[in-house]
């Protein structure tokens, strides 16, 4: 072997070691978010004042922008209570949650010392309301997510400012750009060092394209004050994880780590006049939909102006809460279940794939069915209950390899008011037959 075979052996090695790393310290990073699979969103900005569309009132012409920007003086935050609200947050389930540190309209929640347009020299409230809450979060031992919009529709150096009226060309006046990128950028080294957030949740980058953004930069930038912190998939593709919005995937995400947000009613801030809220058995069986399929749930709830946190919204999270906490072991630290032709609902399986959770929506009037499991069934129980359920297999004969159909005993009086789970224990890790079945004689 000649030293430049060696030699590139060598390198292609030290290659792989690298790769191999890069892969392991991604997978550490992302386990407690893989874990989480419930966190709640807040959306709460001036919007809450009028209970508009978040910046997008003014963006597409419904409300002027000067208009838009009087709602400074209604913002006053008099009945926020931070950690009323992590306690709630908390006490739903949930282990993480991400809040609007500025949307698109450019209003800070915290005393940044770039523009004035923020909650301590821009509002009636008169004072940082961010850092409270991430205080609170830490205190309960909560991950801490930040959203920040990249566009800033307020700033007078920024690109766009309505949907048909632009400020300029960043080919044209590349100064103001470059102005604009030292405001954007230095407001999130001021978030990234002052809260040092677990997880950064970025919206409005169709506006431009990466190198535009320097997103390649500002990810450095973030990972180098916190090298463990996570990146959703809207800074130019250069996150950890993607976000599909308010629509439940049909079919079950190809990416390894995924989110779904999603509104309790059909507005993501404070609307009085959006009374379409989901019901608690809706809200739970989306989130058995999304757990089911491998994802993390962020649900989203939008404070009043005031601060205070909608009775409707309030009572969602307290049923959930109920629920949450009987199902545990079937939420947290599980992954992806079995494919919805074997068991016609949601369904995880535990880390080591040996105990299966079926998600039982409504009453299955005495059974529960599962198909094409090949493992044997040590016990089956009522998660949160306890109750020990009988089971029959059917079709399984000797000289096939088909293993049969396994049905359920589920009496009445195990039924969750909202959704029932079973846990199957399994005589190792699950099994499943996959074929598509073929005609067999036996003599």
């Amino acid at each position: 072997m000649n030293k430049c075979t060696t030699l590139l052996m060598l390198l292609l090695t030290v290659s792989l070691w690298s790769q191999q790393a890069d892969t392991l310290n991604q997978t550490q990073k992302m386990n407690w978010f893989k874990d989480a699979k419930l966190g709640i969103f807040i959306h709460w900005g001036l919007y809450a004042v009028n209970g508009i569309d978040e910046s997008w009132s003014f963006y597409n012409g419904y409300i002027s922008h000067e208009d838009y920007l009087k709602q400074t003086a209604g913002f006053t935050a008099k009945a926020y209570d931070p950690e009323a609200w992590v306690d709630l947050i908390a006490e739903s389930g949930a282990k993480y949650s991400v809040i609007t540190s500025k949307h698109h309209d450019g209003f800070a929640l915290w005393n940044t010392r770039y523009g004035n347009l923020n909650a301590i020299e821009n509002s009636a409230a008169k004072k940082d309301v961010l850092s409270p809450f991430v205080k609170a979060l830490r205190e309960h031992k909560l991950k801490v997510g930040i959203y920040y919009s990249l566009p800033d529709w307020s700033y007078p150096d920024y690109t766009n400012f309505t949907r048909d009226s632009l400020r300029y060309k960043i080919t044209e006046e590349p100064q103001r750009w470059e102005t604009f990128l030292n405001h954007y950028q230095g407001q999130l080294g001021e978030l990234s060092k002052q809260y040092k957030p677990d997880l950064w949740w970025f919206d409005g980058d169709w506006e431009h394209n990466a190198e535009e953004w320097q997103a390649t930069k500002v990810k450095a930038m973030l990972l180098e004050d916190n090298p463990q912190t996570i990146i959703n998939s809207r800074l130019a593709n250069q996150g950890d994880y993607a976000t599909p919005e308010q629509g439940m995937p049909i079919v079950r995400p190809k990416d390894t780590y995924w989110e779904l947000c999603m509104t309790l009613n059909n507005s993501w801030g404070y609307q009085p006049n959006d009374t379409n809220y989901k019901t608690t058995n809706q809200v739970i069986g989306i989130f058995a939909d999304v757990i089911g399929n491998g994802g993390n749930l962020l649900l989203d709830i939008g404070p009043k102006s005031d601060g205070s946190i909608p009775e409707e919204q309030e009572s969602i999270l307290k049923d959930l809460e109920r629920w949450t906490d009987k199902h545990a072991e079937a939420i947290y630290g599980t992954r992806a279940g079995i494919p919805k032709e074997h068991f016609y609902g949601p369904s995880t399986l535990n880390k080591e794939r040996n105990i299966l959770y079926l998600f039982v929506k409504g009453n299955p009037n005495g059974e529960v069915v599962v198909r094409g499991l090949k493992n044997k069934i040590n016990r089956i129980y009522v998660v949160g209950e306890g109750t020990k359920l009988d089971h029959q297999v059917v079709g399984k004969v000797y000289w096939s390899q088909y293993p049969g159909i396994t049905y359920i005993k589920v009496p009445d009086y195990v039924l969750d008011e909202h959704m029932t789970v079973l846990a199957l224990l399994l005589d190792g890790e699950v099994d499943l037959y996959r074929e598509e079945g073929a005609v067999i004689e036996s003599n």
